[in-house]
């Protein structure tokens, strides 16, 4: 693919960066689309949507940076605590849902003022825009050559060839590989369309941002079947049980928890 997209003098212009970009701001558009149909001020929603993307960025970096170290040494994705501040790890994509994780600390913190329905319903509005933004943001993956998936024979399957990419991400040369990128791109904007198809149909404020974890956590448990990318890291020595896994898991729960929560409240103030 095309990890770098052109130089800017001496400075390379990465693809993922600009895709990236592009994600964000399609999904910030969508999410106070949305925000305003329920009410809130667009003003806020847009201050909301920044204070995520800074938060975002920190929060799929650092669980980079605890997963590699806490990946023994000499196994895929390890590394040191010098490493963990060197160039090539401040270069990299990072963890997605660590960047969810995060997201969901700072939009705690910064409605915590606010009664639940409120914050449930912002929080319908966020998780459409973030589901346009990752299925965006899959794209720049592709491009890169990171989150790459397992051999395969499939027609579907990809062939990277850059030699970017292996440098970068590592990613297997000249090799047929399942397109993990374009299955998670999929999940995601199957994952909006629910949303949005749900979203007049709510029984409770906070439903679809219950939903989307669900849905999340499962497409992502699914799609690590395929991914070969052994960065990713494996915990307790339970062979499957990935990163990814291991916060898909965490994903429905907390989305089954919202759900629960949400539905109880209707039962018993039914207006």
């Amino acid at each position: 693919m095309h990890p770098i997209l052109f130089d800017l003098g001496p400075l390379p212009i990465g693809t993922y960066g600009l895709i990236l970009i592009v994600g964000f701001w399609a999904g910030s558009l969508l999410a106070r689309h949305l925000g305003v149909r329920d009410g809130h001020p667009p003003d806020f929603i847009s201050d909301l949507t920044f204070a995520l993307l800074i938060s975002g960025v920190l929060g799929a970096k650092i669980l980079l940076v605890v997963v590699g170290l806490l990946t023994p040494l000499g196994e895929a994705g390890a590394i040191t605590f010098e490493e963990a501040f060197s160039l090539s790890t401040l270069r990299a994509g990072g963890v997605v849902h660590g960047a969810v994780i995060a997201g969901v600390g700072v939009l705690i913190w910064k409605v915590r003022t606010m009664n639940f329905d409120q914050v449930a319903s912002i929080g319908d509005a966020l998780v459409g825009g973030l589901s346009l933004g990752q299925g965006i943001g899959r794209w720049g993956c592709l491009m890169a050559g990171c989150c790459f998936g397992t051999p395969s024979d499939s027609p579907f399957a990809i062939i990277f060839t850059n030699p970017l990419a292996a440098l970068y991400a590592g990613t297997p040369l000249d090799i047929a590989l399942h397109p993990t990128q374009l299955y998670a791109s999929l999940s995601n904007f199957l994952i909006l369309g629910i949303l949005l198809w749900a979203w007049p149909r709510r029984q409770f404020k906070g439903q679809l941002f219950a939903a989307y974890f669900i849905l999340e956590g499962v497409g992502r448990f699914v799609i690590e079947t395929w991914r070969g990318d052994l960065a990713r890291g494996t915990w307790w020595n339970v062979e499957g049980l990935s990163t990814g896994r291991l916060t898909a898991l965490l994903f429905i729960l907390f989305g089954l928890s919202v759900w629960l929560y949400g539905r109880n409240r209707l039962r018993k103030n039914p207006s």
